[in-house]
This record gives C-alpha cells, sequence and structure tokens, in this order.
C-alpha cells in the first residue's frame, strides 16, 4: 500500500487517490490493532517478579511518555504524594499512561485536566485518576474494559479500543480492582 502511494499517489484520477488513502488508513490502522493485541498478550507474558516501587517515579515515567500530547492540548496535569507499592514498574507505568492518557484525550472544549492521587485503603491503596473529561455514561462503565469495545468514532478520538482493557489485565494481575466512576459530561 506505501509503495502504491509513493509510485502513483496524484499520477491518477482523484479517485483512485481516495482508495489509495482508505488502503494506507486501514493498513495503519490494522497495524496499531496488531500493536495492541500484541500488548494486551504480553501483560503476563512479559512480567516481572513484583518489588517495591515508587509510584511518583512511575508517574513521572507516564508523563515523559505522554509529554507530546499533554503540550498539543495544554494539559494540567498533577498528583499528590503518591506511595510504595509492590508491584511491576513497568505494567504500572502502563496503567497510568493509559489512564492519564485518557484524560488527556477525550476532554471537551476546556482545557484538560488530570489529577493522580492515592489514598490508604483496607490494607492497601486507592489510586485515583481524575479528570475534567467528557465522561461516560453509566450504562457503558463495564463496556470500557472489554476488549475492542469503543464509545466514540475513530474521527471523534483516535485509538483501538484496547488500552482500558490493558489497564484491567494489569491491575488483575496485581491483586488489584479497576472501576469507572464517571457521567455523560462529568469526568
Amino acid at each position: 500500500a506505501q509503495f502504491l502511494k509513493e509510485d502513483y499517489q496524484g499520477k491518477l484520477d482523484e479517485r483512485a487517490d481516495d482508495y489509495i488513502r482508505r488502503i494506507v488508513d486501514a493498513c495503519q490502522r490494522m497495524q496499531g490493532l496488531i500493536n495492541d493485541l500484541l500488548a494486551y498478550s504480553r501483560v503476563d507474558a512479559r512480567s516481572t517478579p513484583f518489588r517495591p516501587v515508587d509510584l511518583n517515579d512511575v508517574y513521572d515515567d507516564a508523563l515523559v511518555m505522554l509529554e507530546a500530547s499533554i503540550e498539543e492540548v495544554h494539559a494540567k496535569i498533577t498528583r499528590d504524594q503518591l506511595p510504595m507499592v509492590r508491584g511491576d514498574r513497568a505494567q504500572l507505568s502502563q496503567v497510568l499512561q493509559n489512564l492519564i492518557g485518557n484524560g488527556v484525550k477525550y476532554h471537551g472544549e476546556a482545557t484538560p485536566e488530570v489529577h493522580v492521587s492515592a489514598q490508604a485503603h483496607n490494607g492497601g491503596w486507592r489510586i485515583s485518576v481524575v479528570d475534567n473529561g467528557i465522561g461516560i455514561d453509566p450504562q457503558y462503565h463495564a463496556l470500557v474494559f472489554e476488549i475492542f469495545r469503543r464509545l466514540h468514532t475513530q474521527n471523534e478520538y483516535p485509538g483501538t479500543g484496547i488500552g482500558l482493557p490493558v489497564c484491567r489485565r494489569i491491575v488483575d494481575r496485581h491483586g488489584g480492582q479497576i472501576w469507572v466512576e464517571s457521567g455523560e459530561g462529568r469526568g
């Protein structure tokens, strides 16, 4: 598809150019799906033994990975002091990256704001990622954790619908729970 685009785009009629564009776009979406499926399947396969992990460092790692998208929309990302936990640092970073990234991506007209906090809870920690985004209607709360389940079109918000299922899989591996508290228009 890339060769067709390089060799023939602009040399044929507009209809052919449109077909080439569609083919290339579909191939790129398929590559994204394949990469995301690999990430989903690797949650268990590429896991490391649990060690003490400073979630403040994990948060910093996530922000480095999201730097371009944060700057693009001038998002405000903040945190409270986060605890030390036992876990797989790379996977915990992926969870925070996905959750903060969703807060940055799924915003309305307002500048995105995301805040990460932690509260001691039943001998463990409850980590919260709160945003001012578009929210999720309660009827869809469980669906967002199903693989490839998207609530928006590709044109509205890009993605494959695998980010939250990966988060759930990682959180399950760590013996935790993940859920949504939101409403339509309320992040």
